[in-house]
């Protein structure tokens, strides 16, 4: 199963060096259609990742989905 979320990047915080920690609540506004759904599924949290690849932004205030998707377990390695 896969569940879509709409979080808002809501802190930006220079931690060392080009790295930066960035935190993001979900979004829902009750006037926009598409949050109905989210406001059901992701009413409340919190995520804040560290990172440390100056190509990886996030703008402070703009919304992005996040996707949780199962990942399959690996396959076991072969024994030589």
């Amino acid at each position: 199963m896969t569940i879509r979320a709409k979080f808002r990047c809501t802190e930006q915080k220079l931690m060392y060096g080009a790295t930066i920690r960035y935190a993001f609540t979900p979004q829902y506004q009750p006037d926009v259609p598409e949050d109905q759904k989210y406001e059901r599924t992701t009413p409340q949290g919190e995520l804040w990742m560290v990172v440390d690849n100056p190509a990886a932004t996030f703008e402070l205030g703009q919304d992005y989905y996040l996707d949780l998707i199962p990942v399959s377990a690996p396959e076991p390695a072969a024994e030589a």
